[in-house]
């Protein structure tokens, strides 16, 4: 007897609903904001029914706190130049592209507005700032290995990734390269 058992394929079906429903939840950030469309909504976008979502992330406000930590998480390696100069302006330059890129802003103002909707939406900005703060700190690590001097992660934050969040949600950009290089020379500056 050969009983066939069903193939589960990583990137198959579940990450492609997964995909377009995060896309659907962006697209209508973006156009209406935080609070103004329903799970009906998100479904019809993504071209699934109602019932995946609520299987799958059991309520709207658990799907949109795992876009905005997806999305703002979903950095690319962290930059090993060689000097804790070309590490900062490199990942500097890396969170001004992701944050100005076509999702960006909304997902920005999902990540805030989350912020004041209950319990679930506090849990996500502190997931979110532990990550953010675990991907900082093992580019201060090596720099600290290689013998330089560096700030702590929460410098970083609040000198170089901070201005360039309230830059984007406040709709002052762009984000030249000029200015990102300013934020993270004075930050060098202020640590050194």
């Amino acid at each position: 007897m050969n009983e066939r058992q069903p193939v589960r394929r990583p990137g198959g079906r579940s990450a492609r609903v997964g995909a377009q429903v995060h896309q659907a939840v962006t697209d209508l950030i973006g156009e209406r904001g935080y609070g103004n469309f329903t799970v009906g909504e998100v479904a019809a976008r993504a071209g699934v029914a109602d019932s995946s979502i609520y299987r799958r992330w059991g309520s709207l406000e658990a799907l949109l706190s795992e876009v905005a930590l997806t999305r703002l998480n979903a950095q690319s390696p962290m930059p090993d130049t060689g000097s804790l100069a070309g590490d900062l302006r490199t990942y500097a330059a890396q969170v001004a592209r992701e944050i100005t890129g076509p999702d960006g802003p909304a997902v920005l103002h999902l990540a805030v507005a989350l912020s004041g909707s209950g319990e679930l939406g506090r849990q996500a900005g502190a997931d979110l700032r532990s990550e953010r703060t675990r991907q900082m700190q093992v580019m201060l690590d090596r720099a600290h290995a290689r013998g330089e001097q560096a700030p702590d992660a929460l410098d970083v934050l609040d000198h170089v990734l901070a201005p360039m969040y309230i830059r984007v949600l406040f709709g002052m950009v762009p984000l030249t390269p000029d200015y990102v290089d300013g934020l993270v020379g004075r930050l060098l500056d202020r640590a050194l």
